[in-house]
């Protein structure tokens, strides 16, 4: 079992992060003799709040902003106009686009981090056979991470923030990874951080996850906040629009599956 959540949330209604009306731009290639550099958008301007034990769903079509988001939200990024604020709480990513450094072994990889996360360094190798049973990943703890697949990384990934417990969870499409048994497995994980009041933002595709799971949707579009709300309301709205657009193949899944899937 992870270790148990610590009393520093507070109140239910604690506000854990508030996004004002954030833009990240990036760099463009220049143009030959022009002196005014180029820059694109991921966001310019989204804002909302997230509360203590508040699960949280950001939908939205592939290049919206959602993962460039996430990272925002977890500090790896600052913002070029706007302003994040966040509660002094452990963060942790998961994300397939954020991973462990290749030259290391998976033993070294989950030791830094849990020590990124908060942990000291006797504490998560104490913890690193139970990382490794829960990620399926007991024969190659020793491995160099650069022989571990994409699937492989997200299982570990996912092991050690389960067992760190950190205050505030982000997860970027990352539920569907590992077999069905793994899967389930980890259905069972998330649900379990849900009813012990941690805070989550979750990143999916899968409106069937999405709303089973989540208190509230934000709905980024076009790097702005097209719409918040209760899941249901916010659902309908985005399956409307998805269906309004020709087909690119990078919509929602629509039907109602398993919580992890």
């Amino acid at each position: 079992m992870p270790r148990s959540l610590p009393d520093m949330l507070g109140p239910d209604n604690q506000t854990m992060i508030r996004v004002d009306s954030v833009g990240v731009a990036y760099a463009r290639r220049q143009l030959p003799f022009s002196k005014k550099p180029r820059r694109s958008w991921a966001i310019h301007d989204v804002s909302f709040d997230v509360e203590a034990g508040e699960t949280v769903g950001i939908v939205g079509r592939n290049g919206a902003g959602k993962s460039t988001l996430l990272k925002l939200l977890a500090g790896l990024i600052e913002p070029d106009r706007g302003r994040v604020e966040r509660q002094p709480a452990r963060i942790s990513l998961l994300s397939l686009q954020v991973g462990f450094l290749p030259h290391l072994n998976g033993r070294e990889n989950a030791i830094l981090s849990g020590i990124l996360l908060g942990l000291d360094k006797r504490e998560v190798s104490t913890l690193i056979p139970q990382i490794f049973d829960f990620a399926e990943l007991s024969s190659f703890v020793d491995e160099p991470l650069q022989t571990y697949s994409s699937g492989m990384k997200a299982r570990l990934g996912f092991a050690v923030a389960y067992f760190a417990a950190p205050e505030i969870l982000l997860i970027d499409e990352v539920l569907g990874v590992g077999d069905m048994s793994f899967r389930e497995k980890s259905s069972k994980a998330i649900q379990e951080i849900i009813r012990s009041n941690r805070t989550v933002v979750l990143v999916s595709h899968n409106m069937g996850v999405l709303e089973d799971i989540c208190d509230r949707i934000v709905w980024i579009e076009d790097g702005e906040t097209r719409a918040t709300g209760k899941p249901a309301a916010i659902l309908e709205s985005y399956r409307a629009y998805i269906h309004s657009l020709p087909s690119r193949g990078d919509g929602p899944v629509l039907a109602n599956q398993p919580l992890i899937g």
